[in-house]
């Protein structure tokens, strides 16, 4: 599933492509793609159509687009989501769910999704901050981002500290990738227990976050396959850089050991055995 650095690609990507543009009609293909918008596919293209676009904004994995009437375009990627600014002749492919068509009659945005995981809203009055999504923490880069409060909240989790990473309450936007990234970057096994952080642990744990985020914004995000492209329909490629996701069995890039393969939460862990002991269970 796209993580921060892929969300706020596409982010970057619609800000410039659709900020300020008025909205001529909204063609919804497949009713699963808003199928969190209650008032149904009809009312979803008529509270649009018209309507005059903001730049996106983002907060975690959520994306939404502020219109001028005060409400918000609301949108999550799921496992496959693709926003797309294609020409408006270009062949529609067969996992377009939503076309966007424009006043003055340039580009189209279109969300394709392959799985139909992903899906639209509209936000009533959420052009500053839809409601449905006020409850997710602020990620590390929003202006609202107290890095006191967090590491305090941290070190009160009972609970394993990539667990605790992956509270979207807690904080934002960090999935399983980064997640394992920052923990090779910090040298703590994932399921090292939050509250027995040292307050500067869980402050460099959180500049590794940070840090490896930030790089992978500058790299487009991480794609592993076709699903995940910015909306130009290119790739990031900061799987390149990767230290410790999906390289089990291969040498640390620190200490030339094995990367390890665990299991987590139905998912995979990756982690330097030497670099990164588990804690001890006694």
């Amino acid at each position: 599933m796209p993580e921060l650095p892929e969300v706020e690609t596409v982010r970057q990507g619609l800000s410039r492509w659709v900020t300020g543009r008025r909205l001529a009609a909204v063609e919804v293909r497949h009713p699963r793609a808003v199928r969190r918008h209650a008032a149904g596919p009809d009312d979803f293209s008529a509270v649009l159509t018209g309507r005059t676009l903001g730049e996106a904004q983002r907060r975690g994995k959520y994306l939404w687009l502020p219109l001028d009437s005060g409400d918000a375009l609301v949108g999550h990627l799921g496992m496959s989501g693709q926003f797309l600014v294609l020409p408006a002749d270009a062949a529609d492919g067969p996992h377009l769910r939503v076309r966007f068509s424009f006043a003055d009659g340039d580009s189209q945005l279109r969300f394709v999704d392959q799985r139909t995981f992903g899906g639209l809203a509209v936000s009533p009055g959420g052009a500053q901050l839809p409601a449905e999504i006020a409850h997710i923490a602020p990620d590390p880069f929003d202006p609202l981002f107290d890095a006191d409060r967090f590491v305090a909240a941290l070190r009160k989790k009972k609970t394993g500290v990539k667990r605790a990473l992956l509270d979207q309450t807690l904080i934002s936007g960090v999935g399983n990738i980064y997640a394992d990234e920052a923990l090779w970057r910090a040298q703590l096994h994932g399921e090292r227990p939050a509250d027995r952080l040292s307050p500067a642990q869980a402050r460099e744990l959180l500049a590794e976050v940070v840090a490896v985020l930030q790089e992978a914004i500058t790299a487009g995000g991480t794609s592993f396959d076709a699903l995940y492209v910015n909306v130009n329909g290119e790739s990031g490629y900061f799987d390149r850089s990767l230290h410790a996701y999906g390289r089990a069995g291969l040498p640390c890039d620190r200490c030339g050991a094995p990367m390890r393969r665990e299991s987590f939460m139905n998912r995979s862990s990756f982690s330097c055995p030497r670099c990164q002991p588990p804690p001890r269970t006694s």
